[in-house]
């Protein structure tokens, strides 16, 4: 049976998430300039595979511009699932919880992974998802361009859960908002693995951009601002600004 992973072509385009990071720092003055302010809550924000808080310094850093207190993991690499990873962001979570309330959680590709499995398992606790890049619908890591490390590495993992294992959209659904933000020239995961079936409270929102860039590209933190605004119990779908509309394609929705 073939694998089905995306092309070399667009595993090569991934060197675009460094003109990305130029462009979100040229971009960041005018986007802070329009886009709502936080109140100081905490924000968890948790690197993808293999990356660590480093790759999310940007974001955090925009985050905090907003009037955010975005908080990094803390557990250096994200190698995958290990029992160290698992229960120190079960530890982490409940530290924020105490301290102030339901969390909103962002997770980068795996970190998306594991921020959704913290909404479903704890929806007291979190109170949205916001996932970048995260193929929450894979079942089998070798469809991934990074599937080769994931499986090497693979002894180290926790033997307390299986990732990735059953998809998302086959197992029970997520009590508080979702946002799934996704790029159709991701290099690193299929696009579609991203996609949430359509529920009242998630959403699937499409940027132009790599699968590298994601925790800079301008579209994605004009939605994640977004998000982490509303008003608990009053989440609705995000509404481009008009004057943003032509970086937003029509959404995909996963039917099964």
């Amino acid at each position: 049976m073939s694998i089905e992973r995306p092309s070399r072509a667009k595993l090569a385009l991934e060197l675009r998430s460094v003109p990305e990071l130029l462009a979100f720092f040229l971009a960041a003055p005018a986007l802070w300039s329009m886009l709502p302010r936080g109140k100081g809550r905490p924000i968890l924000v948790l690197p993808g595979f293999m990356a660590n808080d480093s790759s999310t310094g940007p974001l955090r850093a925009f985050l905090r511009a907003l009037g955010h207190r975005p908080v990094g993991w803390g557990l250096g690499s994200n190698i995958g699932p290990t029992d160290r990873i698992l229960e120190g962001m079960i530890d982490l979570l409940d530290r924020l919880d105490r301290l102030d309330g339901p969390v909103d959680v962002i997770g980068w590709s795996l970190g998306g992974i594991y921020a959704r499995e913290m909404a479903r398992l704890a929806p007291d606790t979190v109170r949205q998802a916001i996932t970048l890049g995260s193929p929450f619908q894979i079942s089998d890591s070798s469809e991934s361009n990074v599937g080769p490390v994931f499986h090497a590495l693979a002894g180290t993992h926790s033997s307390h859960i299986m990732m990735p294992r059953i998809a998302d959209h086959a197992r029970e659904d997520i009590a508080v908002p979702t946002t799934s933000v996704y790029s159709r020239t991701d290099g690193v995961v299929r696009w579609k693995h991203c996609l949430d079936p359509q529920q009242p409270l998630s959403e699937n929102i499409e940027v132009r951009g790599s699968h590298c860039g994601l925790g800079h590209n301008p579209a994605a933190l004009m939605v994640i601002a977004d998000r982490l605004a509303h008003v608990t119990g009053e989440w609705m779908p995000y509404l481009p600004p008009n004057a943003a509309r032509h970086l937003f394609p029509e959404p995909e929705t996963l039917v099964h």
